[in-house]
């Protein structure tokens, strides 16, 4: 089953290892899935447009830059998560960690957070101020930020000059 992108939400997608630095810029309500170590964050319809342009604003946009970062929206679906398994006698199922699904489906998406049941969630998505952000909205031009920072630091460190493998810089 697919969730269909662009009418109520749009998708930015990301390794996983970059969307866990973003769950802090989400709202608690904010839903997130994961899929073979790629975290989907619902965002505000039309957000996917405005990606490239935003990236753009806040220099990321560089064609050299491969930030692994993408964004889903109108004519665009997603694989619908499947719930998370309760718990049964206080005991819950395999956690999901941030390099993919620990659950019974090997790739198979799951709800990190998922959708609050009876509530609206299109409010409690990231968006733009300017597209009629909501007062309770986290901003997306902060999480796009740090998403793009946390995935330039995953490209860095493949390449060996990251954090953990720096490479010491060269100063005058």
């Amino acid at each position: 089953m697919r969730l269909v992108t662009g009418g109520r939400f749009d998708v930015l997608e990301m390794p996983a290892r970059a969307g866990v630095r973003a769950l802090g810029r989400l709202a608690p309500g904010s839903p997130v899935a994961l899929q073979g170590g790629r975290m989907r964050l619902l965002v505000a319809a039309g957000s996917a447009e405005e990606l490239p342009g935003l990236l753009d604003w806040l220099e990321w946009g560089a064609p050299a830059l491969d930030l692994d970062l993408r964004a889903l929206g109108a004519g665009g679906a997603m694989d619908a998560p499947a719930r998370p398994e309760p718990a049964v006698d206080g005991i819950r199922p395999p956690s999901v960690s941030a390099d993919g699904p620990g659950g019974p489906v090997q790739g198979a998406a799951v709800w990190l957070r998922p959708p609050e049941s009876g509530c609206e969630v299109e409010a409690s998505l990231p968006t733009l101020s300017a597209m009629g952000g909501v007062g309770g909205a986290p901003d997306l031009v902060r999480l796009v930020n740090t998403v793009a920072t946390e995935c330039h630091r995953i490209r860095l460190r493949r390449a060996g000059r990251g954090p953990e493998g720096c490479q010491a810089l060269a100063s005058s």
